[in-house]
């Protein structure tokens, strides 16, 4: 079966209710963002709320989705990355959680909130998931 998408200029992921604390909602997102990416469909990922956790050195590195899971969610991550994911993380997100904004990992693209989200959102051009 094949499938063929309607032309669109991207698609963006707000992740809002990937939280570290339960690692099984974390790597569907970016299996999607792989997937679009490999579609050649432009991606951004904005994290906010408890997600900007998962752009801290170390701390996706230790999660998995399942223990039946041999990837980590840094391994998810990087794939969807790999074929184009561009990651933002919401300044206002990593103030209220007290992290660092230069200490991030370096697959993080620079930040993005809920502006840049919402002119994606709103666009006719694009589309947009919320995790």
């Amino acid at each position: 079966m094949s499938f063929v998408a309607d032309p669109v200029d991207g698609l963006a992921l707000l992740l809002w209710a990937c939280d570290p604390d339960e690692p099984q909602r974390l790597a569907t997102p970016f299996f999607q963002a792989a997937a679009a990416g490999a579609m050649d469909v432009p991606v951004e990922i904005y994290f906010t709320a408890r997600s900007v956790h998962l752009l801290v050195p170390g701390v996706a590195e230790r999660l998995r989705a399942s223990e039946r899971f041999d990837k980590s969610v840094l391994d998810a991550l990087r794939e969807a990355v790999s074929h184009g994911a561009r990651l933002y993380a919401c300044t206002d997100a990593l103030h209220a959680q007290g992290l660092d904004p230069a200490h991030l990992i370096p697959e993080c693209a620079g930040h993005g909130g809920a502006v840049q989200f919402m002119a994606r959102a709103t666009s006719l051009r694009w589309r947009a998931l919320v995790f």
